[in-house]
């Protein structure tokens, strides 16, 4: 999964944050890494890319999930929610050793200057899912479709969840918006500051999405069209 990130540095203004996937051997990954310009001329650009360590409520390795970042009161965090992680090893059975199961639906608050992270249990969010869009707008991340693979569903989809970071405690609230789509595994692009477009994906198992959706915002109100 990965995002882009205003660092607060001018020579750290965009910085890539990369999290999880599978590796070349087959892996889960759980590591967290930042990636950013550090010298651009004519004939190259040179990346430095650091590994985060995280203490607290660590995110299990997975792969099909999402991670965004939030901006609030002057401060960001980063959130991490689904995907699919192998099921614990004490579970399998010869035959089923690398059989994946969907993360539990917790969100993740990753603080990246302190590398702390901590999980937040939401009522709304009862299933775990993959391969979703998400969407992050200022403090808000909006979740679109996704794949239950409990159920093997493709559930219409829309969730809005809100990260407020006061000088205290974060505060983490949710809600389920109506008119979402069934979707997963798209390509989402952003084409102006209030414009998204999703691209291909699948609506069944073996039947992709022939249309592309416009999203726009508009007042904090979310608005979904076929294109």
């Amino acid at each position: 999964a990965t995002c882009t990130f205003k660092g607060g540095l001018e020579s750290e203004k965009q910085q890539y944050i990369i999290h999880g996937g599978k590796t070349p051997n087959n892996e889960l990954s759980d590591k967290i890494y930042v990636m950013s310009v550090v010298c651009k001329n004519n004939k190259k650009v040179t990346f430095r890319c650091t590994e985060k360590d995280l203490v607290g409520d660590v995110p299990e390795a997975r792969y099909g999930h999402s991670i965004d970042v939030v901006y609030s009161r002057g401060k960001s965090m980063g959130v991490v929610f689904g995907g699919r992680s192998y099921i614990p090893s004490a579970q399998r059975i010869t035959e089923k050793w690398n059989s994946v199961a969907d993360c539990l639906p917790h969100v993740f608050l990753v603080d990246f200057e302190f590398g702390c992270s901590t999980s937040y249990i939401l009522p709304e969010l009862q299933d775990g899912l993959s391969f979703h869009v998400s969407i992050a707008r200022n403090d808000t991340i909006y979740i679109l479709g996704g794949h239950s693979l409990a159920n093997n569903v493709r559930p219409a989809n829309l969730y809005r969840i809100r990260v407020d970071l006061p000088l205290g405690s974060p505060a983490v609230n949710c809600t389920v918006l109506p008119r979402g789509i069934s979707v997963s595994s798209a390509i989402l692009t952003q084409t102006n500051n209030d414009e998204f477009v999703i691209v291909g994906g699948y609506q069944l198992e073996n039947q992709k999405r022939m249309v592309c959706n416009i999203i726009s915002f508009e007042d904090n109100k979310i608005e979904i069209r076929e294109m």
